[in-house]
């Protein structure tokens, strides 16, 4: 059986004929020297003169700055906020305290992913019950539509068009931000709230998309680039574009939404089992309350009546695989192709995530990827590639 994930990957090529927009910081990229490409129908830094490598490598010794504005910001509130989200997403909103953070997914009736996201809580049921979400760039349109006609009328939903988001990562992250606002350095991973930033007001979370320590900053767009001036300033951090973001969220196996999923893979199949809590699995009425309960629950309970699951892969050579690469069994057959893959400047080989047979998902089986007409030895390896240090406490 072959597995292929369908092309809608904001990484494709843009549709030229509708023109790109920027971000509040397109001017101070310019300044910068980026090389900037069209991304999720923006025109985005891919890189700075520095190069990938080092921008990847700056990331994992200090911090970096990335410009993630293309991401939609939403405002979701009103006293049936909870309970509407949980009726769109397998996960626990209900339970979730003020000033934590959750991963999400919105799905489809038969269980596909719509998209994954972030939200925090900022007021608690009976008290407000509202939330900040954060969604991918390229789906953002769609999921606001998704989220009108499924809860518009028990919640109130509101875009921020006009909020900039920016991403500071690296180990040196806390002591670059504690400088323009203390009380950041007492958040932990997946925990946030509001905070003036060298005076200007400003949503933080503790996390972000490399696998280090780092904050999410929302922040008013005419604010966005005095802050990001304020943040280049501190002599740990630099700017790092898509590229490195890319290299280094692939070494933490994190998805990357029309790659690595979409509508056409379950949370299961995708490897996210650890996205969906115990209640929305076992709880009675609401571990049935959210669209694809039925196919989730039962793949979920039998592994093996997945199609296809999420792995990692490595190679046995130092070819570099990239995304929609055939890849065989070991008798020539077809099985499956890279979703993601490139060579990882962190451990300097060839990295990949596929979807595979059950059969061949155990860490340590061998398949073959086709490379420009040749076999290159590919072995399932356990992600995340790189461990990660989140700053839990």
């Amino acid at each position: 059986m072959v597995f292929n994930l369908p092309e809608r990957s904001p990484l494709s090529p843009a549709d030229t004929t509708v023109p790109l927009l920027r971000t509040p910081l397109y001017a101070l990229h310019q300044e910068l020297g980026a090389r900037l490409v069209p991304f999720a129908g923006y025109e985005l830094p891919v890189q700075y003169p520095a190069g990938l490598m080092a921008e990847h490598q700056h990331t994992r010794e200090a911090a970096s700055l990335f410009d993630v504005s293309h991401m939609g910001q939403f405002f979701i509130s009103g006293e049936g906020t909870s309970l509407a989200l949980e009726s769109l997403m397998p996960v626990d909103v209900l339970d979730l305290p003020v000033g934590k953070q959750r991963y999400g997914l919105l799905l489809t009736e038969g269980g596909g992913i719509i998209d994954d996201l972030m939200f925090l809580r900022m007021a608690a049921p009976g008290a407000g019950d509202k939330v900040f979400m954060v969604v991918n760039g390229a789906c953002k349109h769609d999921d606001l539509a998704h989220l009108q006609a499924r809860i518009g009328a028990k919640c109130l939903i509101e875009p921020q068009p006009e909020r900039a988001l920016l991403a500071l990562q690296g180990p040196q992250a806390a002591a670059a931000l504690a400088r323009l606002a203390p009380a950041v350095t007492q958040l932990l991973f997946m925990e946030g709230g509001p905070f003036q930033l060298g005076g200007v007001p400003c949503i933080v979370t503790r996390s972000g998309y490399t696998g280090e320590d780092g904050f999410e900053i929302s922040v008013a767009a005419h604010q966005a680039e005095a802050l990001a001036r304020q943040l280049l300033a501190q002599p740990e951090v630099k700017a790092a574009g898509l590229g490195a973001r890319n290299s280094l969220r692939l070494e933490a196996g994190l998805c990357l939404y029309g790659n690595d999923m979409n509508t056409s893979t379950t949370p299961a199949e995708a490897s996210l089992a650890w996205a969906i809590q115990k209640v929305r699995r076992t709880g009675g009425a609401r571990a049935a309350g959210f669209p694809g309960a039925e196919r989730i629950l039962a793949q979920l309970a039998q592994p093996d009546s997945r199609p296809c699951q999420r792995v990692g892969l490595v190679a046995l050579e130092r070819v570099p695989v990239r995304e929609h690469t055939e890849l065989q069994d070991l008798h020539g057959q077809r099985v499956g192709e890279v979703s993601s893959g490139l060579l990882s400047p962190t451990l300097d080989r060839p990295i990949a995530m596929a979807y595979l047979p059950p059969a061949l998902a155990a860490v340590g089986t061998r398949v073959q990827a086709l490379v420009r007409g040749k076999t290159v030895s590919m072995e399932v390896a356990a992600l995340p590639f790189v461990p990660p240090r989140y700053h839990r406490g």
